[in-house]
């Protein structure tokens, strides 16, 4: 039970958690795809400290790079760390496209017109919701009602008298 609420409550307590057994799942289909490879690998080394120092390297920078995952969805929502993902790749084909003039097809670009015209529209109305929740909070907006029934309904399963 305890472990339970800790993995529920802190995402990373969650990583702490998994990471062993993630290591241990992975490692059997590790050595039978690239086992040669990660010996011969080894091997170009004199000694073991450099490979061992990429490797412990590797891990710090993947837990970093969780941290900071955790941190922006903690920090905005998980639907904005996933239009600023959606963002990163279409911003990256574009600069790939204009610095190395790689080729990208007409089908890429009208994708990445897409996105980059969705993140802008959705950027804006996050930014018209906090405009109105700032008002709000003043005291300039007034109390904001619900607009109908549907708003009305709780986000959550609680129950209410007989209904769910």
């Amino acid at each position: 039970m305890f472990l339970y609420v800790c993995v529920t409550v802190c995402s990373i307590n969650t990583v702490y958690y998994m990471a062993p057994f993630a290591t241990m799942i992975l490692s059997v289909p590790a050595m039978v795809l690239e086992g040669s490879g990660v010996v011969s690998w080894l091997y170009t080394y004199e000694s073991v400290g450099p490979a061992l120092a990429i490797i412990v390297t590797s891990g710090v920078l993947a837990f970093c790079l969780n941290f900071s995952i955790f941190y922006v969805i903690h920090s905005t929502t998980a639907v904005t760390f996933n239009v600023a993902g959606n963002l990163k790749v279409a911003v990256a084909v574009l600069v790939s496209w204009m610095i190395f003039r790689n080729p990208i097809s007409a089908m890429n670009a009208v994708g990445c017109a897409v996105t980059l015209v969705g993140c802008t529209f959705y950027g804006y109305v996050r930014h018209l919701i906090s405009q109105h929740q700032a008002a709000v909070a003043t005291g300039g907006g007034g109390p904001r009602t619900p607009r109908g029934r549907l708003e009305m309904l709780p986000l959550t399963a609680e129950k209410q008298g007989d209904k769910i």
